[in-house]
């Protein structure tokens, strides 16, 4: 047993592997017909052979992806299972299965871990998504997660990054920037109680910020809102690294050159007034904030009356030809060359 200041804890290591696995997922119902044997067997058995099956993966690890200074556990297994969710959906998919393996260290009690299930298993819940399988293992340096998505989707609705033409329009869904100044004002806030563990915060005034950073929403109603629609994207990306990073795939991957207007791009009112208080600029946020985990894609201009005046969607550009190379268009009509300075996950 480990001793807390309140209540006595259970050590990880009195349950063992299988029993640990067992206990985790013992609220976990089966959601979609195509899971025909999920936790519980040597692998997971699913049926889903009628259309094209999507496989993605991310691996999550402390001190690098999360800080749970601040980052509550609940919230943690929420936002990794969205993560994953985000690419499935960036596909013109529907998402339904995960897996999840964890490897953890021995400061995290049976409770800590049963904090973490809990917000995958409401993120399974309210996404309608089966947990089929995963590992744990013991970890030397802390909380490291592993989580691979599996979907499925029609042949002929799959979506990939390198097929926008000349002539297309850019769309993006929701607003942008919020998630990377949550994690700014959560950052100012750790240094503050570092300083003095008296203070009480007070984030009324970064809510949706905070939100956003803490508890993402992967955007499954956007793939029923297009098929409804009736259309369906040239070319699609989530925005996870950042809106410059994933416009510069679209466009590298597409052989195509793109215009970007910078007085188009979406900003929740709450991006502008804290991006005025830490005096940032809106657009660089927006443009290499990441982790808003929004969906950028490229329409034809037959379609556009069609999302005209939705609230979801908003168009901020047009592909070019590809000479015409990657622009960002000021609001004093000035064109400067779009760089990736958004997230590089493999930068020291």
């Amino acid at each position: 047993m480990i001793e807390d200041k309140n209540k006595t804890l259970t050590s990880i290591s009195e349950l063992g592997e299988f029993g640990l696995i067992k206990h985790l997922t013992k609220n976990f119902k089966i959601q979609q017909k195509s899971t025909i044997k999920g936790v519980g067997d040597d692998a997971a058995v699913l049926n889903i052979t009628k259309k094209q099956v999507l496989v993605t993966t991310d691996l999550l690890i402390e001190g690098v992806h999360f800080d749970l200074s601040y980052m509550p556990l609940k919230h943690l297994g929420y936002k990794a299972v969205m993560v994953n969710l985000s690419d499935v959906y960036a596909m013109n998919g529907n998402a339904t299965q995960i897996t999840v393996s964890l490897a953890v260290s021995n400061r995290f009690s049976l409770e800590a871990i049963e904090e973490l299930y809990e917000g995958i298993h409401l993120a399974c819940v309210t996404y309608g998504i089966d947990l089929v399988g995963g590992d744990t293992t013991s970890s030397t340096k802390g909380l490291l997660i592993s989580i691979t998505a599996i979907g499925e989707v029609k042949k002929e609705d799959v979506v990939y990054r390198n097929t926008a033409k000349e002539g297309d329009l850019l769309v993006v869904t929701g607003d942008l920037g919020a998630a990377y100044l949550g994690l700014q004002v959560l950052e100012r806030e750790k240094q503050v109680f570092e300083v003095n563990p008296n203070s009480q915060p007070d984030l009324t005034n970064y809510s949706y910020l905070i939100e956003r950073q803490l508890k993402p929403e992967a955007r499954k109603d956007i793939i029923k809102l297009l098929k409804d629609l009736k259309v369906k994207p040239t070319a699609m990306i989530d925005v996870s690294d950042g809106l410059s990073s994933e416009i510069l795939h679209i466009c590298k991957q597409s052989k195509v050159g793109c215009d970007l207007y910078e007085e188009k791009i979406p900003l929740d009112p709450q991006v502008i007034s804290t991006c005025e208080e830490f005096d940032l600029n809106s657009t660089t946020i927006a443009l290499s904030g990441g982790e808003d985990y929004e969906l950028l894609f490229t329409i034809s201009q037959e379609d556009f009356p069609k999302i005209k005046g939705n609230p979801h969607l908003t168009v901020i550009g047009h592909i070019t030809e590809e000479n015409m190379g990657v622009n960002l268009v000021t609001r004093a009509n000035q064109k400067i060359i779009l760089t990736a300075q958004g997230w590089n996950a493999l930068a020291k």
